[in-house]
């Protein structure tokens, strides 16, 4: 099952473990139960330091495709119900790594935090192996786990529990449960998790501040994309004070699949690029601040900078980078069922729509694209556009014309979103030619409407435009002196990484002027 390439791979992975990690398997008949065998049984061939066992763990096991990992013959709290194959190998193999030693990715404030927990979580995940952004869900409560006995993290493969998917009504991933009760549905990163961890458990908020308070900077960044890290490089080269502030670093690029425009690189994708952006910056004495969220931003000579954590950092200027996220339609129907058919992420969550029908709102090139990759899916996609006529290349337009399953509605201004039962079942819109009110059944609704500035911190502090876009000049200068800003959370046309990089840069050398010039 395993090629010998990952073989290798894992034995390069392995080779400096210095514990005894065990995949225990839960005892019991399963369809599946002889191919996961297989592929535990080839995975831990690799190392003196690995060993597959089959024991009755059935007291905390879920079912007989269930394994765990245990060090040194005790339960890390780390759980999994499927094959890790897919996205979900490197979730398994960081597990093991994990559990050898120490997380070191975390932030030693977060570390601090999951450690100070005192009561008993039990998380599920539910995953599909072909989403990319379930792993990261994944790996961070299973760092959690090994930081905390307190904590039992399981990852779920949906696809393998049917009965369970229908009788929760989860219609995407990643979905997941804390202690039995619906804790996140669909995407959610590192930081979301904390802030909803300190919203139900407030207290344990205090044990993440830092020991010490840092020492006055001369530039904090605010945003780990491709115009943060830039920023941030060219503010270290020039041997300042930097600390860089992001909910994840990589940003938005993460979730990106294919970049094919990225100058010199002929090919990349955005996991690749986000670990590129990151080792680039390791190179210098950047200080980080990993999975948090900027809270305030306290303007004067000396601006003071709270974070989701608490923890308040003085800095002399700021540059904001904090990207954009998907925009989301604002109709009834579509916070309250996203996980239950409203989603954001096609190759995410298109499988749990296998032989349905389904809607994509939006024409232009990110909706007819979904609408492609989806019709080869599901039974039929609907595109509801606005406008009279599709924003999307015509190149893209020619394509969805071939696809006998692919209906587009033109003109229509989405209403609401129907549910029934906490499924999706159909959507309701206007013809804005007629105003008549129309409804399209469906068990679907995938929304594909552009991005939106992650600029609402900075209510108050600097000019945005009604759009939510820092307003700049040629320096990348706010309405605030010290503070600037680059990417894609700005005015700046054409949201580009390559133009988010060259912005950040142009950002840094403006606050180091500025620094310079007292």
């Amino acid at each position: 099952m395993l090629s010998n390439d990952i073989l290798n791979a894992l034995k390069g992975y392995t080779a400096n473990m210095t514990r005894k990690v065990s995949l225990v398997l839960n005892t019991g008949e399963h369809p599946k139960r002889a191919e996961l065998v297989e592929f535990l049984e080839g995975f831990t061939s690799v190392s003196d330091k690995l060993a597959f066992e089959q024991n009755d763990i059935s007291r905390v096991a879920r079912s007989p495709i269930t394994f765990q990992v245990e060090v040194d013959g005790q339960s890390t709290g780390i759980q999994f119900s499927g094959i890790p194959g897919g996205h979900e190998f490197n979730s398994l193999v960081l597990a093991v790594l994990h559990a050898d030693s120490e997380p070191q990715k975390l932030d030693e404030s977060i570390k601090n935090l999951v450690k100070g927990i005192d009561q008993p979580l039990k998380f599920e995940v539910f995953v599909s192996l072909s989403c990319h952004n379930c792993p990261e869900v994944v790996q961070t409560l299973n760092q959690f786990a090994v930081l905390n006995p307190n904590i039992q993290t399981e990852m779920i493969d949906g696809g393998l529990y049917k009965e369970l998917i229908e009788e929760r009504n989860i219609q995407g991933v990643p979905s997941v449960y804390l202690n039995g009760e619906a804790f996140a549905n669909g995407k959610i990163d590192t930081a979301q998790i904390i802030e909803k961890l300190i919203a139900k458990y407030p207290q344990i908020a205090q044990a993440s501040a830092p020991a010490e308070q840092l020492p006055l900077q001369d530039a904090v960044v605010i945003g780990g994309g491709p115009a943060g890290a830039s920023s941030a490089i060219y503010l270290a080269r020039k041997g300042l004070a930097v600390t860089i502030v992001a909910d994840r670093f990589g940003g938005q690029v993460q979730d990106t699949q294919g970049i094919e425009n990225l100058i010199s690189v002929s090919k990349t994708t955005g996991p690749e690029l986000s670990n590129n952006l990151m080792n680039h910056m390791n190179d210098y004495n950047i200080t980080k601040r990993e999975h948090f969220r900027v809270e305030s931003i306290e303007k004067g000579d000396i601006k003071k900078i709270t974070l989701s954590s608490g923890e308040v950092i003085e800095t002399k200027s700021i540059i904001v980078a904090t990207g954009a996220k998907w925009r989301e339609l604002g109709v009834p129907g579509e916070k309250e069922n996203i996980g239950q058919g409203v989603a954001y992420c096609p190759h995410c969550d298109g499988p749990f729509f296998k032989g349905k029908d389904v809607a994509v709102i939006g024409g232009g090139n990110s909706g007819v694209e979904a609408a492609l990759d989806l019709a080869g899916i599901v039974k039929s996609v609907t595109v509801f556009e606005f406008l009279p006529e599709l924003k999307a290349d015509k190149v893209l337009i020619d394509q969805i014309e071939k696809r006998d399953n692919i209906k587009v509605i033109k003109n229509a201004a989405t209403k609401q979103v129907i549910a029934d039962n906490g499924k999706v079942v159909a959507l309701e819109y206007q013809d804005r030619a007629t105003d008549e009110i129309r409804r399209a059944e469906l068990s679907g609704v995938f929304v594909q409407i552009g991005l939106v500035p992650n600029s609402a911190f900075l209510e108050g502090v600097v000019e945005r435009t009604p759009y939510g876009e820092v307003i700049i000049n040629e320096k990348g200068e706010t309405s605030e002196p010290g503070i600037y800003a680059a990417g894609d959370v700005t005015t700046v046309p054409y949201k580009q990484i390559v133009i988010a990089m060259g912005e950040g840069a142009k950002a840094a050398l403006a606050a180091y002027d500025y620094l310079l010039r007292g």
